[in-house]
């Protein structure tokens, strides 16, 4: 837990109420209270580890870290910064954005599920090839993806002179001259999934992450929308 103090609608906004001008509204409108006395102040200032607060009597718990689960939309950067393109961090409108970064990278072309935070903990596990965290993706690959593709993948795939891909998964959808597939991965070099295609003389055309682990993408997300991850969530990835 974070010590000293905060202003009241950053501690809200952190907490993920709402935006920081969402939460001034509350605040306005005496729906908070601070130690059971009603504050109108935005800028009042609390103590993150003593003071009690409370939205519509409702109990404000606070926690360091931000978790967004976002829908990645193509033609935006898995960045933090970036002097060219529009980033990931871009997109985020609340919490702490000066500290969340994307957990792993998806190429600017291809969509789906990034967890953006800025607990880095979390993300090292997440991460980490030891943690065999498998990530399942839906392509559309240009070629006839068979039974021959999918003991390929299994058996792992030389993609450099000193780099074998762990087994990965591969699902056929729709087969075709245009093949739709869903494969898993558990690790992520750069550009692996497409990198993996190419090895068996396929080319990805489209590609879209669906989980990663235990999280998956909440399908009422927009491209480019975003929400926290919910408490169970937390939980599943968190094992």
């Amino acid at each position: 837990m974070m010590k000293g103090s905060v202003r009241l609608d950053k501690f809200l906004a952190d907490a993920g109420i709402g935006t920081r001008s969402e939460v001034k509204i509350f605040i306005n409108k005496g729906r908070v209270l601070v130690d059971g006395v009603i504050i109108k102040d935005s800028s009042f200032k609390i103590n993150i580890d003593k003071s009690e607060v409370r939205v519509d009597n409702k109990l404000i718990e606070y926690s360091r870290f931000d978790y967004f689960m976002l829908n990645k939309p193509a033609g935006v950067v898995s960045a933090t910064v970036d002097n060219f393109s529009e980033t990931v961090i871009d997109l985020i409108k609340e919490g702490n954005k000066k500290d969340i970064f994307p957990v792993g990278r998806l190429d600017k072309d291809t969509e789906g599920l990034l967890l953006l935070t800025n607990d880095g903990e979390l993300a090292h596990n997440l991460l980490s090839p030891k943690k065999h965290v498998g990530k399942v993706y839906y392509a559309k690959v240009n070629g006839v993806v068979t039974e021959n593709e999918i003991k390929k993948f299994e058996e792992g795939l030389q993609l450099e002179e000193d780099f074998i891909t762990l087994p990965a998964k591969l699902k056929i959808l729709e087969p075709g001259e245009i093949s739709c597939v869903e494969i898993t991965i558990y690790e992520g070099k750069f550009h692996q999934v497409k990198r993996m295609f190419e090895a068996v003389g396929m080319e990805v055309i489209y590609l879209k992450r669906l989980s990663m682990g235990e999280l998956t993408l909440d399908s009422t997300l927009a491209l480019g929308e975003y929400r926290r991850l919910t408490e169970q969530e937390l939980s599943e990835i968190r094992r």
